[in-house]
């Protein structure tokens, strides 16, 4: 099942549903079963302190996914907990021109698929990343608009 916290603001996407459903086709279309998922959309602040507690870096950046330890990809179902900077998502809209809420999607399914494995930190892999990305946008496109 998939969840949406929030912690230390006040956001919590609309149309929560309809994002589960997309949430649960994408990974279903990765090869995998969604078990527990938990969004957290939180302040830029403690979004800050998960990426330098836990990962040791000191800057602010819009997603931090972890994959639940115990029950990995290998068995087929994804578990895990997806950390996103309202902030962050909001001032990158801005940068790249695009909507907050186009953004706010984007960076949701980009955490879904870093729990599938996907990763984007060598420049094939970030443009692998951004075509998945789209793919997947367009799907929620067709499915809620």
């Amino acid at each position: 099942m998939i969840h949406f916290y929030s912690q230390d603001c006040n956001y919590l996407p609309a149309a929560r549903l309809k994002l589960r459903r997309w949430i649960e086709e994408v990974i279903r279309r990765e090869g995998y079963t969604a078990g527990e998922i938990n969004y957290i959309f939180c302040s830029s602040e403690y979004h800050r302190a998960m990426n330098r507690d836990f990962l040791g870096h000191d800057y602010f950046t819009d997603v931090i996914t972890f994959e639940e330890r115990d029950t990995r990809r290998t068995e087929g179902v994804i578990n895990g907990e997806v950390y996103i900077d309202v902030a962050t998502v909001e001032d990158n809209a801005e940068l790249y021109h695009s909507l907050p809420i186009n953004e706010m999607r984007r960076i949701i399914v980009h955490g879904a698929l870093h729990l599938c494995g996907h990763r984007d930190k060598a420049p094939t892999a970030e443009k692998q990343m951004r075509r998945l990305e789209n793919r997947y946008l367009k799907l929620l496109r067709e499915e809620i608009l």
